[in-house]
């Protein structure tokens, strides 16, 4: 089992007693219970859970899309769980690129001026940004499709270009939501092998699903159930259902 000391060197996530706490129509839900775990830089883990686990909670809090209700969570040495909206904005464009099962591509933009828009936001000059759009365009071998629009692409040269946004803003982590939700098996398994390189150059990887076919591919894997984790371990032992409890990072 893993003790979310992998690949790399020094803990780029810690998130320790995780709580986020909705209300709807008057009742309270615990989508999030006290959740604690670690993760390294240069690991590629998977986040797996049925609807209603805390998966998609616990996305939104990875991503500083939202914060929790108590707990703490370190983002590679900065505390961002009391962070105000517009800490959280600079800390998604600088510190996260996320990779969504829809791709959301500006339809009427070209692959590599979607690839440069993170660098747009962060005021980047023109001749910068396109040429580093053109090398994470590289990483995912679609520069020959540069300047295709999305309805010119197939859903797996979508997914490239979202996979190479995420990746120009040399992100400490990348945050990938389903992200073979809307292929087939056949380009699913292109992207997979896709993170295993990116993985390899190690990039630190996080990928939520609900696939276990997907979570085994990973090296670890955290389950979640009813907002807490049942098991902890390496990817295909969480997916197939025998890796035992085990909270990381206590």
């Amino acid at each position: 089992m893993s003790d979310g000391s992998g690949a790399g060197t020094g803990r780029l996530i810690q998130v320790d007693d995780i709580t986020r706490v909705f209300h709807v129509g008057g009742e309270e839900v615990r989508a999030l219970r006290g959740v604690t775990f670690g993760i390294s830089r240069g690991e590629w883990v998977a986040i797996i859970g049925q609807s209603g686990s805390g998966k998609s909670t616990m996305m939104n809090v990875l991503g500083c899309l939202d914060t929790p209700t108590s707990g703490r969570y370190m983002l590679n040495g900065k505390d961002v769980s009391r962070m105000s909206d517009d800490e959280l904005a600079v800390i998604r464009n600088v510190e996260i690129g996320f990779i969504f099962q829809t791709f959301q591509l500006l339809p009427k933009e070209t692959a590599l001026a979607n690839v440069e828009l993170p660098l747009v936001y962060r005021g980047m000059a023109a001749k910068e940004r396109r040429e580093r759009a053109k090398a994470a365009l590289d990483k995912v071998q679609l520069t020959h499709r540069m300047h295709h629009r999305p309805n010119e692409l197939s859903g797996g040269q979508r997914q490239r270009v979202a996979i190479a946004r995420a990746l120009v803003s040399e992100p400490s982590m990348l945050l990938a939501d389903e992200p073979t939700g809307n292929l087939d098996s056949a380009t699913g398994e292109e992207i997979v092998r896709l993170f295993e390189q990116l993985h390899q150059a190690g990039h630190t990887l996080v990928l939520v699903t609900h696939e276990p076919k997907l979570a085994a591919r990973c090296p670890r894997a955290i389950r979640l159930s009813d907002g807490e984790i049942v098991a902890d371990g390496p990817g295909r032992e969480v997916a197939m259902g025998v890796a035992g409890p085990m909270v990381a990072g206590v």
